[in-house]
């Protein structure tokens, strides 16, 4: 007999008023929430399951084009006039007033130009800068997205805008909302992964949490800088305890802890905590194999090239062809993309760090099939001014070389996934500073993604505190000139 078959105590027909409270309000809600999810978006599964693993598997509500996302986030903002977006005015005005009535909020000085060169590749003819030759490579499959704009130009909020769709309040990531609407294929590995190197960056977990979503939807957080795979994932092997043994300790615990959850009305905490006991259990059989690329060919490894960008780079293949949802990689610690500064110097060596790897990664990719079910995002939280930052005490060392933030207009692109190849889409004014043609706020951006996947964003929601949520909160619209 099982502890759930045993004769109940007088005291367990009983509930606290808090209890009753909490189970008619639960009830409730789990009703509105199936409503919501119960037609296409948990159609390959019971409701019951759908709530005890919010992991497994599901179809989006119509079908999507892309299966899997890898963002490539550049931490800091890159420059769109030194990346993507060039601009020939800048030339001509380099070292005089631009001739536009610019905010004032953060005051910078004449127009800079690029220190770098511009060439057209592919059959598109589109313009990439010198710093990013492999990249450049693959314009044909990429959507270069040269009008985006946020909020403010702040690292916090915008971090936080471009990872979870809102700048202040706390609110689930869009690798957890990705996870919550099609699960994961693999349960043997985590369903979103974010790799950064050295430690977190600014916002830190913020920008991997579940917010108010299952707990397990949460990003798993890894540092590439650990080469030694017990390090990368720590303890991820059991040397003390046969496997069978460890199976019925955590059979016994599992069953403990569903016990004590049937007077806490699906704590969703403890469900968390829960799954994740599973998940760890299972990720002892594949994450080692997952996570080591010295089982590619040496020939992979050099494409890739070297460092820790590149290792992440050819991780991220191999868990996408694993079946994990949502990989993210930050480049870089601390705010490399952030040039004050040096930027001359500064954006090309970082450009030099991930050029190769990105290259490789839409290279090895495509050579695999899994690029058109792939969506790959590269980009950053905002970009910089095309005119130069001027002096600030203790900021940029009183130089005049670098760019400072810039959240008017800036570039991001996608490829594979569904993306509309070879094409640019929008564009800022002549010298690059506001989004002019056919703006992108972040939550069409969002929109756009989740529509790539297979979801209408505006039906892709969650109730809390009494109110429907969704990633793009009440705004954003499908970009459809992106879109194959």
């Amino acid at each position: 007999m099982s502890h759930f078959d045993h004769e109940p105590k007088l005291e367990d027909l009983f509930l606290t008023r808090r209890e009753m409270l909490g189970r008619m309000g639960n009830g409730f809600a789990t009703l509105g929430l199936m409503s919501v999810l119960g037609g296409n978006a948990f159609a390959s599964q019971t409701k019951s399951s759908a709530s005890s693993n919010p992991l497994l598997p599901r179809k989006p509500h119509f079908p999507g084009k892309a299966k899997r996302v890898i963002f490539l986030f550049m931490n800091g903002g890159p420059s769109q006039v030194d990346t993507f977006d060039p601009k020939p005015a800048l030339i001509k005005y380099n070292g005089q007033v631009v001739p536009l009535n610019l905010p004032t909020e953060r005051r910078t000085g004449a127009a800079l130009a690029s220190p770098y060169q511009f060439k057209k590749y592919g059959q598109s003819g589109i313009e990439v800068s010198e710093i990013f030759p492999n990249v450049a490579k693959h314009v044909d499959d990429m959507c270069i997205i040269r009008s985006m704009h946020a909020d403010v130009p702040n690292h916090e909020p915008s971090l936080m805008l471009m990872n979870c769709g809102e700048s202040r309040q706390i609110r689930p990531s869009m690798g957890s909302w990705v996870l919550y609407g099609l699960g994961t294929e693999n349960q043997n590995l985590p369903g979103y992964i974010a790799m950064c190197p050295g430690g977190y960056p600014i916002q830190e977990t913020q920008n991997w949490q579940s917010g108010f979503l299952p707990g397990v939807l949460a990003g798993t957080y890894i540092d590439p800088n650990q080469t030694d795979i017990e390090k990368l994932v720590e303890n991820i092997k059991n040397r003390y305890t046969l496997d069978s043994d460890q199976r019925s300790q955590l059979d016994l615990l599992q069953t403990l802890n569903r016990e004590h959850q049937v007077k806490r009305a699906a704590d969703p905490l403890l469900e968390s905590r829960i799954q994740s006991f599973e998940l760890a259990y299972r990720m002892q059989s594949e994450a080692t194999d997952a996570f080591d690329v010295l089982r590619e060919s040496e020939q992979t490894r050099e494409m890739y090239g070297p460092g820790n960008f590149a290792r992440s780079c050819l991780i991220a293949r191999r868990l996408a062809e694993r079946g994990v949802r949502f990989i993210q990689l930050y480049h870089g610690e601390g705010q490399p993309w952030d040039s004050h500064d040096d930027l001359a110097v500064a954006h090309r060596n970082l450009a030099k760090e991930c050029d190769q790897a990105i290259g490789a990664l839409l290279t090895d990719l495509k050579q695999r099939g899994m690029l058109e079910e792939t969506l790959v995002i590269w980009g950053g939280e905002f970009g910089r001014t095309p005119t130069v930052e001027l002096p600030t005490p203790g900021a940029n060392a009183g130089k005049m070389n670098g760019r400072d933030h810039n959240h008017y207009g800036f570039t991001m692109w996608m490829a594979g996934g569904g993306v509309k190849g070879g094409t640019v889409y929008g564009s800022t004014d002549e010298f690059g500073f506001k989004a002019e043609e056919n703006p992108v706020h972040v939550h069409d951006l969002h929109a756009t993604i989740l529509h790539l996947l297979g979801f209408d964003h505006t039906k892709l929601t969650f109730r809390h505190a009494g109110r429907d949520f969704r990633l793009t909160d009440v705004h954003g619209n499908v970009v459809q000139g992106v879109i194959a």
